[in-house]
């Protein structure tokens, strides 16, 4: 294992604030060194990969290391933002998993064929998604070599 010491960006899109808000507490008690950015729906994503509009500054929308992906949001939906990314020559090369309440067998499978990298159902206590965080940056930042 690296160990790397480098900040990661993590972008994380959920309409939901207080998911967000859960998640940023969980980032900050697992230790990592990441930077959590957040955007709202699809649309914004979008925009942010491409920096588009007030994304357009590259040290307002460093490129992120992964994406945490919600599937069910307002504007373009996240399996719509997933098909986008991952047919993106630029762009599917960068992790997603997605973390979404859903339970669907159709979701998990539908997500997987377009691309996504994990399907993680959010954990209903802090503490377990403490947990998801740890693992989730200790996998992708600690473990396996992605591309710069």
């Amino acid at each position: 294992m690296k160990g790397r010491q480098t900040t990661v960006t993590i972008l994380m899109a959920d309409d939901d604030e207080d998911d967000c808000m859960l998640v940023r507490e969980a980032l900050a008690e697992s230790r990592l060194t990441i930077e959590l950015r957040m955007v709202r729906d699809g649309e914004e994503l979008m925009d942010y990969l491409y920096r588009h509009g007030r994304y357009a500054d590259p040290n307002i929308s460093p490129r992120p290391g992964l994406i945490l992906l919600d599937l069910n949001m307002p504007k373009k939906d996240g399996r719509e933002a997933l098909r986008e990314i991952k047919n993106d020559p630029e762009l599917r090369s960068i992790p997603v998993v997605v973390l979404t309440t859903s339970k669907a067998e159709e979701d998990i499978y539908r997500t997987y064929n377009l691309g996504a990298n994990s399907f993680i159902i959010k954990p209903v206590t802090f503490a377990a998604l403490v947990e998801v965080m740890k693992t989730i940056g200790k996998y992708w930042f600690e473990i396996v070599e992605l591309p710069l």
